[in-house]
């Protein structure tokens, strides 16, 4: 897309800290770092979110994700890496196309796990929760 800053730097029309690259994903560190090491993997296949990604192309994203976690655990040493994807504004989505975040962790640096990132287990049953769930999926 002509407007996605995500694309335009899959494209090399933005500079970017590319730290591994094939031909379907790029992985660059994050301009706005969480910790040391915070990197980006996205898919150079435009879509806002996973579920508009073709199949392949999440295998493709997936094992990129993967290399990327080892070469930060090989080269930074963390204790741990956070790995997450923000879907949509009310999950801190800024940027309109996929993207995967890996963040090296540290004992004690003061983050949390992906847990607890939100606090709203609702009013339902899990039980209602998956009736929904599967009977719409069905619908």
């Amino acid at each position: 897309m002509d407007t996605c800053l995500f694309c335009k730097i899959a494209a090399k029309q933005i500079p970017a800290h590319v730290i591994r690259e094939d031909g379907h994903t790029l992985a660059f560190l994050d301009i706005h770092p969480r910790s040391p090491g915070h990197a980006v993997v996205i898919p150079k296949f435009h879509a806002p979110a996973i579920v508009g990604l073709p199949d392949e192309e999440v295998r493709e994203l997936f094992i990129a994700v993967k290399n990327v976690a080892q070469l930060l655990m090989k080269s930074l040493e963390p204790d741990g890496i956070t790995i997450g994807i923000n879907q949509g504004r009310a999950s801190g989505q800024e940027v309109d196309h996929l993207h995967v975040h890996l963040m090296p962790r540290w004992h004690n640096d003061g983050g949390g796990s992906v847990q607890s990132v939100v606090e709203n287990g609702g009013t339902e049953t899990v039980e209602a929760v998956k009736k929904k769930i599967l009977t719409r999926a069905a619908g």
